[in-house]
């Protein structure tokens, strides 16, 4: 089969059935590192909204995230102690991106996983989108970027060779809790904006040109967009953690990111699971009954576009005090089956 012209904002994706003499090296890239949201030949299961629901135990996710987050840690740590001297700045760049990438692969291939099993939310209506025929060089280089820069931010701006893992602060439990509920508030307004404000709009309808997102287009945007995602609010939210008076050592960024970057793969998954992201400020957020769920940011693609509502990507903390949380359909207390367990493949 030939490739077809691409036509601009098109959300069609045939690529995959094309003949793979077509394919460009990012496709083959997507192929050979099996980082697809489905399989072509396998089935997904499709879900009444009122069917029961499994849910994911909240320590998984935690488990998940500092099995991959530590283990670049403890390599780092070993190796201090088998040579008696710390890594350089460039070593330790590209040591941690790597990792960065290895992870990410990593939890895309498992939610693709838990996606034939359990299904995906809204499937009776829509499948989930693929990577767009025209776009997945742009989506490529996207994810490429984003696991590229966070570990160099953290590292340029954090990382002292006087600093080994085993001098880690004791403040990491903290820290993770309130990066992320920091990080929200000034990615809720700074998303709300381009969704309130017509000048802004304009950066933003890319992202939203998919309707049921998979993990490969949690960064799917304009260029504009990408530069505050990957790099702006992250650093905002470091320098107001250091501005409190907290560590936030390079250590501490690094396991900040890594539970960031596995909610926001999982939020963009649109996985029939009742999940709500790893953060140790789960207590704060129940008290508020401000916990994410996957349906809620899957609820802004399929519900939103200029006026909108489910700003936040890592809590539901700032729609609840704003007023901006929209009703779950799947997602409701009567759906749950807290018979069903799921548990997240740790290798």
């Amino acid at each position: 089969m030939g490739v077809p012209t691409p036509q601009k904002d098109s959300m069609k994706s045939t690529w995959r059935t094309w003949d793979r003499s077509q394919w460009n090296r990012h496709q083959w890239a997507c192929e050979l590192l099996g980082v697809q949201p489905t399989d072509l030949n396998r089935d997904v299961p499709v879900h009444a909204k009122t069917d029961k629901m499994s849910y994911l135990p909240h320590w998984e996710g935690h488990k998940w995230v500092l099995i991959h987050a530590c283990w670049p840690i403890v390599v780092h740590q070993l190796h201090v102690w088998y040579t008696g001297r710390n890594l350089g700045a460039i070593s330790v760049f590209l040591f941690y991106t790597f990792a960065f990438k290895l992870n990410a692969i990593r939890e895309i291939r498992m939610l693709r996983e838990l996606g034939h099993r359990y299904g995906f939310l809204d499937g009776d209506k829509h499948e989930r989108d693929q990577i767009p025929d025209q776009s997945v060089s742009k989506v490529f280089h996207s994810l490429f970027s984003t696991s590229t820069v966070r570990p160099m931010l953290a590292t340029f701006v954090a990382y002292r060779t006087s600093q080994t893992p085993s001098t880690m602060s004791w403040w990491i439990p903290v820290e993770v809790g309130l990066y992320a509920v920091i990080l929200d508030f000034i990615f809720y307004w700074y998303h709300r904006c381009m969704h309130d404000i017509d000048g802004l709009w304009k950066y933003h309808r890319t992202h939203h040109l998919t309707k049921h997102p998979n993990p490969l287009l949690a960064i799917y945007a304009d260029t504009e967009q990408e530069i505050f995602d990957i790099a702006i609010v992250p650093l905002m939210t470091w320098g107001t953690l250091k501005l409190m008076g907290f560590p936030m050592g390079f250590y501490d960024w690094w396991l900040c990111h890594q539970y960031i970057v596995f909610t926001e793969l999982w939020g963009h998954s649109g996985l029939r699971l009742l999940v709500t992201p790893p953060t140790t400020a789960t207590p704060l957020l129940k008290l508020f009954d401000a916990e994410l769920i996957t349906e809620d940011h899957d609820l802004h693609h399929r519900k939103g576009w200029k006026k909108s509502h489910n700003y936040g990507k890592q809590t539901r903390l700032w729609d609840r005090m704003f007023g901006t949380c929209h009703e779950r359909y799947e997602s409701i207390p009567a759906n749950i089956d807290w018979n069903s367990a799921a548990a997240l493949p740790l290798f």
